[in-house]
């Protein structure tokens, strides 16, 4: 059974960071890309960033140069590190393997002063 477990979000005042993390089991996790997505209120989900088994890296245009997608293939765990937050960057975030096509829970992340 696949299984995403998103974690880390939570409220950060503009400028800040945070680091969101996802556990996943169920699959071979070495083996498969890795993608986030996230969902603002009234907005449809929309992709943020993928990292593939071969850790080659995409970003959407709105967080190049201010958040990152790595993994730890020895922890099953992707994660997406958030710096320079803006307001517009609050959301749920999810973590998604399309192969699979399993998602998370969601963890939210709020930027706001």
């Amino acid at each position: 059974q696949v299984q995403l477990v998103e974690s880390g979000g939570g409220l950060v005042q503009p400028g800040g960071s945070l680091r969101l993390s996802c556990a996943a089991s169920g699959f071979v996790f070495s083996a498969y890309d890795m993608n986030w997505y996230r969902q603002a209120p009234g907005k449809e989900r929309e992709w943020v960033a993928s990292i593939n088994w071969a850790r080659s890296i995409s970003y959407t245009d709105a967080v190049k140069g201010r958040f990152t997608i790595s993994r730890d293939n020895a922890k099953n765990t992707v994660y997406l590190q958030m710096n320079s937050l803006k307001p517009e960057d609050t959301a749920v975030y999810y973590c998604n393997n399309r192969a699979t096509n399993s998602w998370g829970q969601g963890t939210q992340v709020t930027v706001s002063s």
